[in-house]
């Protein structure tokens, strides 16, 4: 057998390939699944976040910049690791999905909170006057007249981090988590052949490609026009 006989049986041995194919197919599936998840409520904790921050009580900026620096600063692996290996020395233990997906939710909210907090800050002050000036309240004016252009001015840079962290799936593996790449790497230990890791990869590039020209798309509609 020659070297790219070789190479070709061991990255695209057909008869390994079709036995394993529907457990990436799962894979995929569940890696839509926790990525969407991850996606809604990072997203929705960091507006939230932002939105209390607008308030200025010094006390509750204080703890909201020491949370989003916080999880800023860890990897997220690690919180990963935290989250499941070490909530059951508490009394609290989380399945593999659910330690994942809150890790990394918690990561999407730190960075997206700051990204809204860009946003609203650089709303120009007389916005904020001229509403209030027509008998707008604070929440008001906060709802109606400066969210919506801060989320306009932030949705390049968000859809930036999104990606990057749904790309974070993958890290759902180390606690047997069985999306694309724990599928992969399940199949590769059974059947002693990398050819899953190759459709695993190719599983990777069908999810994210999509979403990258979705993504550029988006940059493109919603950047400012100078």
């Amino acid at each position: 057998m020659s070297s790219w006989d070789r190479f070709v049986d061991s990255f695209f041995n057909a008869r390994v390939a079709w036995e394993y194919l529907p457990r990436i197919i799962d894979g995929f599936w569940l890696t839509i699944l926790l990525a969407l998840s991850i996606i809604a409520s990072g997203l929705a904790a960091g507006l939230i976040l932002a939105v209390l921050r607008s308030f200025g009580l010094r006390p509750l900026n204080w703890l909201i910049v020491f949370l989003v620096d916080l999880f800023r600063a860890l990897p997220p692996l690690v919180i990963i690791a935290l989250l499941y290996f070490g909530l059951p020395a508490a009394g609290l233990s989380l399945s593999g999905f659910a330690a994942t997906w809150l890790s990394l939710s918690l990561v999407l909210m730190a960075f997206a909170e700051e990204i809204f907090w860009a946003g609203i800050t650089a709303t120009p002050r007389g916005q904020w006057e001229a509403a209030r000036s027509t008998g707008l309240s604070f929440l008001q004016t906060l709802g109606w007249v400066v969210l919506p252009q801060a989320v306009r001015m932030v949705i390049p840079p968000l859809t930036n981090r999104t990606i990057a962290i749904t790309k974070g799936t993958a890290l759902g593996s180390v606690v047997a988590v069985s999306e694309i790449l724990g599928a992969a790497q399940a199949g590769v230990s059974f059947s002693f052949n990398p050819t899953p890791l190759t459709l695993g990869a190719l599983a990777y590039v069908v999810l994210f490609v999509p979403v990258v020209i979705l993504g550029r798309w988006i940059e493109t509609r919603f950047a400012w026009k100078r």
